[in-house]
């Protein structure tokens, strides 16, 4: 990790938040221990997760401390007082499905076991409330300072995505079309860092949207979103096409050579698209159809034909076909951002 990119928004957020919780519990004199893990745990990746879970956060907190009050009372200060708390908090929070909570609140129980020793009902009550001081504290933080923004993030994993995607495009379809394909294709890096991209930024997205709620966009804005949703729908659809091309049963034997030039021209023009985002050559993508209709008819001759028995080449230069349109539409919904861009 670089070192200009190690203190982030959150990290910030973080500490301002507990300054703020640690300087308003000594303006109370009450202890600031409590407060401070809360608020910790509860500066999330949007305001509207802060606001969910501390709702969540502040019964389960009520419950740990309960206990914890509870076991003081009948065993004192012991080790089976630290366990039964803990695990008791554990599972009433497991039950009512206060899963958001249960970090918070058995930290809150076992913390709380070596600063109580008499007024217990006073001391819950105290608890209470600086847990409450950490969840407004640090829920007002995340709404006002530094608020939230994954738009750059977002357009950063956009172009990782049609860089990945344009590697692995090559190497796919330049595995099937090799002398052995079977084991051109086998040798490939069975990892898939793109569809992890994809499910990255869908998140990022969706967390754009929910602090959207606080922080309202701009028109422009929601149509910029929009068309970024739109593209990435088109390549994780580009993504699961390429994966059909992975599972297909090959033969040593599936081209000429003069196909397998016209697959790996519409192939280098989809990575020259997607490194550029130039236009594909229309003439390449003619001769690819043709090479399909080709194959479609071959194909619709033999004796065994049907659907359960399509050839690899048909499903081949379909998927290709497929992913060539589909660029398109990427390119497209490219073009709807870039307008969207200069009109700010």
């Amino acid at each position: 990790m670089k070192p200009s990119h190690f203190i982030g928004s959150r990290v910030v957020k973080t500490g301002v938040a507990v300054f703020l919780t640690a300087w308003i519990c000594e303006l109370f004199h009450a202890p600031a221990v409590f407060a401070v893990i809360t608020a910790i745990v509860t500066i999330e990746p949007t305001v509207a997760d802060s606001i969910r879970k501390g709702f969540i956060r502040f019964p389960a907190s009520a419950i740990g401390a309960a206990y914890s009050v509870f076991f003081i009372y009948l065993f004192g200060n012991s080790p089976i007082t630290y366990a039964l708390a803990a695990t008791l908090t554990i599972v009433t929070c497991f039950r009512l499905k206060l899963h958001a909570g249960l970090l918070v609140a058995t930290l809150t129980a076992v913390a709380m076991i070596e600063v109580i020793h008499s007024n217990y009902f006073i001391s819950f009550l105290i608890r209470l409330g600086t847990t409450t001081i950490g969840l407004v504290v640090s829920t007002t933080v995340n709404m006002f300072v530094l608020p939230p923004d994954y738009t750059a993030h977002i357009t950063e994993n956009m172009m990782a995505i049609r860089k990945r995607l344009a590697t692995k495009i090559e190497k796919v379809f330049y595995a099937v079309t090799a002398e052995q394909p079977i084991t051109a294709v086998y040798s490939l890096h069975s990892s898939d860092d793109v569809y992890k991209k994809i499910r990255q930024t869908e998140t990022l997205i969706q967390f754009q949207k929910e602090e959207a709620k606080y922080h309202p966009l701009t028109s422009n804005e929601k149509e910029f979103f929009k068309q970024i949703e739109k593209q990435l729908a088109s390549l994780k659809l580009i993504h699961y096409h390429i994966d059909n091309v992975l599972t297909t049963k090959l033969r040593n034997d599936l081209w000429m050579d003069h196909e397998k030039k016209i697959i790996r021209e519409v192939v280098d023009e989809l990575v020259d698209t997607f490194y550029h985002k130039t236009k594909l050559n229309q003439t390449d993508i003619c001769n690819l159809r043709e090479l399909y209709w080709r194959e479609n008819g071959v194909a619709s001759r033999k004796p065994d034909a049907n659907i359960a028995n399509l050839p690899p080449e048909l499903i081949i230069t379909y998927e290709l076909l497929t992913i060539c349109q589909l660029t398109n539409r990427f390119l497209e919904y490219g073009n709807k951002v870039e307008v969207v861009k200069s009109s700010n």
